[in-house]
C-alpha cells in the first residue's frame, strides 16, 4: 500500500462519514490475521501502517529471558542486546518480520475490510435515517416477494410487509407504487430490518395528517380510529376551533379529501364521526350513517344501550355486525342495539290492552 491508498481513506472519509482512523485501526487488526494465517505463526504480532505513507510493517513481539523455551514468544537476552543493548530479563522486544510479499496481502485485505466497514457505515446510516420514523408513512416500489411476504424498495433500503400487515382484498403488482406504514426498525446483524403495514389504523391516521392542513396545523384533532382493513373505517374527530367544521375539513371541498385516502386503500370505506365529550351522542355519531333515536348508558359496565327505529336497525349493526362493532371499538364501549318496536314490546309485554 502507499500514500494514494492512504489519500483514498481520506475521500471515503469525506464522501461516506467513515472515519479514516477507525478504517486503519480495522485494517491493521484484519492484517494481524492475515499474517498468522498465510505464515502459519503463533506468535504475538503487531501491525503498523503508517499513516502517511501507507506503509505496512508487521512486528513480533518477543519476552526476552535467560532460557527460551518457545522461539515464538521468547528471546534469548543476549540475541536480545543486538536490538535493544539496555535490555533486561522481562522486557519486550519489538522485531520487525515484516514478509518481502505481503504487500499484496495487505492489499487484498484492504480491500476487504473497506468494502466491509462501507457497508456497515450504511447500514447504520440507513437505521439512524429510520429508527425514527417509526409511525411514519413512506412511499415505495413493490420489488419481489418472499413467499408471502412483500419486499418493497425505498431507494436506499427494502422494507419487509409480512402477509400478517397486509390487506386481504389487495392485490401487490410488481413495480407498483405503495405507500406503507412504519411498524418497526430493528438493528440486525444484516443490517436494520424495516417491517411495514398496509392494515395498521396508523396509515389511516397518517393519511390524514397528510391531506387534510386543519389536522397538520393541530386545528383539527383525531381522537380515535378503528378499522377493518380493506372493509370500512372509522375515525372519530374534533376540533379545536368552533369555527373549523371537523367533519368537513376531513372529508374537503366536494369530497376530495377523503376520496384521495379512499382511493389509496383501494376503495376501503371511511366513516368521519364528530367526537362528543358526551359519551351518549359520541356513542349516537359512531353508529352512522343509522339514525338513532335514544342512547342509554350506564357508567358502572360501560354498556350502551342504543334504540333506533325499525327501518334503521340492519344498517345501525351493520353486514355482520361490521357497524356496530367498529363503533364499540371506536367509542370503548359496549354497545346493545334494539329497534324501538322490540324495546316497546319489553316494556309492555303484555301489548297495549287497558284495564276495564
Amino acid at each position: 500500500m502507499n500514500i494514494e491508498f492512504i489519500e483514498a481513506l481520506a475521500q471515503i472519509e469525506k464522501e461516506k462519514g467513515i472515519s479514516k482512523e477507525i478504517l486503519l485501526d480495522a485494517l491493521e487488526a484484519s492484517l494481524i490475521s492475515a499474517y498468522k494465517k498465510n505464515y502459519g505463526s503463533s506468535q504475538n504480532v503487531s501491525v503498523n501502517i503508517d499513516r502517511d505513507t501507507g506503509e505496512v510493517k508487521v512486528f513480533s513481539k518477543k519476552i526476552v529471558t535467560d532460557e527460551v523455551k518457545d522461539s515464538l514468544l521468547e528471546i534469548d537476552i543476549n540475541e536480545a542486546y543486538s536490538f535493544n543493548p539496555t535490555a533486561k530479563i522481562g522486557d519486550i522486544i519489538t522485531i520487525e518480520v515484516t514478509p518481502k510479499k505481503f504487500g499484496r496481502i495487505a492489499a487484498q485485505t484492504a480491500k476487504q475490510v473497506v468494502m466491509q466497514r462501507i457497508r456497515e457505515a450504511e447500514r447504520n446510516l440507513i437505521y439512524e435515517e429510520y429508527s425514527g420514523r417509526e409511525t411514519d408513512i413512506v412511499t415505495g416500489i413493490v420489488q419481489r416477494f418472499d413467499k408471502k411476504n412483500v419486499i418493497i424498495d425505498l431507494g436506499k433500503t427494502e422494507v419487509i410487509l409480512p402477509f400478517s400487515e397486509q390487506i386481504p382484498s389487495e392485490e401487490y403488482i410488481q413495480g407498483s407504487r405503495i405507500k406503507v406504514y412504519i411498524l418497526e426498525v430493528k438493528k440486525t446483524t444484516k443490517g436494520p430490518q424495516i417491517t411495514v403495514s398496509r392494515s395498521h389504523p396508523g396509515l389511516v391516521k397518517r393519511l390524514f395528517e397528510l391531506e387534510v392542513p386543519e389536522i397538520y396545523e393541530g386545528l383539527v384533532e383525531i381522537k380515535g380510529i378503528s378499522r377493518e382493513a380493506g372493509s370500512r373505517t372509522k375515525i372519530a374527530v374534533h376540533s379545536k376551533n368552533e369555527n373549523v367544521d371537523p367533519v368537513g375539513a376531513c372529508v374537503g371541498p366536494k369530497g376530495s379529501r377523503v376520496q384521495s385516502i379512499v382511493d389509496e386503500l383501494h376503495g376501503e370505506k371511511i366513516d368521519i364521526i364528530k367526537w362528543d365529550k358526551d359519551i351518549s351522542e359520541f356513542i349516537s355519531n359512531a353508529l352512522s350513517p343509522a339514525k338513532v333515536l335514544n342512547v342509554a348508558v350506564e357508567e358502572n359496565t360501560k354498556i350502551a344501550r342504543v334504540t333506533v327505529s325499525e327501518n334503521q336497525l340492519s344498517l345501525a349493526i351493520g353486514k355482520e355486525g361490521q357497524n356496530a362493532r367498529l363503533a364499540a371499538r371506536l367509542t370503548g364501549w359496549k354497545i346493545d342495539i334494539k329497534s324501538q318496536e322490540s324495546v316497546n314490546v319489553d316494556d309492555n309485554p303484555r301489548g297495549d290492552e287497558s284495564e276495564t
